[in-house]
């Protein structure tokens, strides 16, 4: 009897140990955006070395009454993998120091590849209201949970709300230059056959431009609304077209939805699968449509990667009206949008290149 007393206190300890990781799991989060709007990593960074508390907070912009409370910050974020500590000997004692771990350079403020801007935009209050009102969602006839908190849906709130608009942007732009880096380098082969290609949904035009770089002979558009394009400007082989992708498309040999339908619905999506294929050549003169999203393979990706892509699939249905789709879902999306194959190459981490033919 004891021993089964014990073993259902183990349990129920181990459940409040797992629901309270899991309440407090924002902590990380939170904990990794504060460090960065100090600038931690910068800092960091330029000392060259590993950096004592002491002078970390020297360094930094707060107020020193502050100071007994920076090592519990980097303790958390040594933790969860953001920084190294290494031991510092002057001779007679030692002491403990601060590095980057490698993630971290991805978090630097001048580093080209940098997820910086990404992370604050994801971690900006204007989103993070849109988790609070959730279970309301469940419960009305709004269109989303961003809707619920604050009225208007994400689109609208960007095109209403500059500062919103300019962290969505830098956002996007920091994704970009990644991933598009990335693909050009590994998998260029797709478009070296292409005369023009139409970047629908493109932002402030980081993918066009590298494309564009990459290959002087390729004639690129960045097409998206007037709202995100306005007063920008094109050179030599790369333009900037503003219009709405559920009217038409730009037309071009090939069409590029990096990052798009996972935000819409299925009607949605098939609205804008078939302005793709109104835009482009027939699958006999090498036209197609060139997609980076997420396929979702519960079977084949590891615990923390499938965790990541339903972390974003239900993000989608917070903030907008879309999902992450298994590739049973994105064949038949293709198939009622009238195309008539498609390949899926899982290059990219969590997101694959899906190539759509008419």
């Amino acid at each position: 009897m004891a021993l089964q007393n014990e073993e259902q206190s183990t349990n129920l300890l181990h459940a409040q140990a797992h629901i309270w990781n899991n309440i407090f799991s924002y902590i990380n989060s939170m904990s990794l955006k504060c460090a960065i709007e100090l600038q931690i990593p910068d800092i960091i960074n330029r000392h060259g070395a590993p950096m004592l508390l002491s002078e970390l907070v020297e360094a930094l912009p707060i107020n020193k009454e502050r100071t007994n409370y920076v090592y519990r910050l980097m303790r958390i974020l040594i933790h969860s993998g953001f920084f190294m500590k290494q031991s510092i000997s002057n001779g007679e004692e030692e002491r403990e120091g601060y590095l980057l771990a490698p993630v971290s350079r991805f978090l630097l403020k001048q580093e080209p590849l940098s997820l910086r801007p990404f992370l604050l935009s994801m971690l900006d209050p204007v989103l993070m209201e849109s988790w609070q009102p959730m279970s309301k969602w469940f419960q009305n006839d709004d269109v989303n949970s961003f809707y619920t908190a604050h009225g208007r849906t994400f689109w609208d709130f960007a095109g209403q709300d500059s500062r919103h608009n300019q962290l969505f942007n830098e956002a996007m732009a920091s994704d970009a230059r990644l991933v598009t880096n990335i693909m050009l380098r590994d998998f260029g082969d797709a478009f070296t056959n292409l005369n023009s290609i139409v970047d629908v949904g493109g932002g402030t035009g980081t993918v066009s431009k590298l494309i564009a770089e990459a290959f002087p002979h390729i004639s690129c558009i960045c097409f998206d609304l007037q709202h995100v394009v306005n007063g920008l400007e094109g050179s030599n082989n790369f333009s900037y077209v503003c219009g709405d992708m559920f009217e038409a498309i730009p037309k071009a040999d090939a069409v590029l939805l990096k990052w798009i339908l996972h935000d819409w619905n299925d009607e949605d999506c098939i609205k804008i699968l078939k302005r793709c294929k109104e835009a482009i050549p027939s699958n006999e003169y090498g036209g197609k449509l060139i997609i980076i999203d997420m396929v979702l393979k519960n079977d084949e990706v590891g615990e923390k990667s499938l965790e990541t892509q339903l972390f974003f699939d239900v993000l989608m249905m917070v903030d907008q009206t879309g999902r992450e789709r298994t590739e049973k879902e994105w064949a038949k999306l293709f198939l009622d949008a009238g195309f008539s194959d498609y390949k899926i190459i899982p290059c990219l981490g969590l997101r694959s290149m899906i190539e759509v033919y008419p």
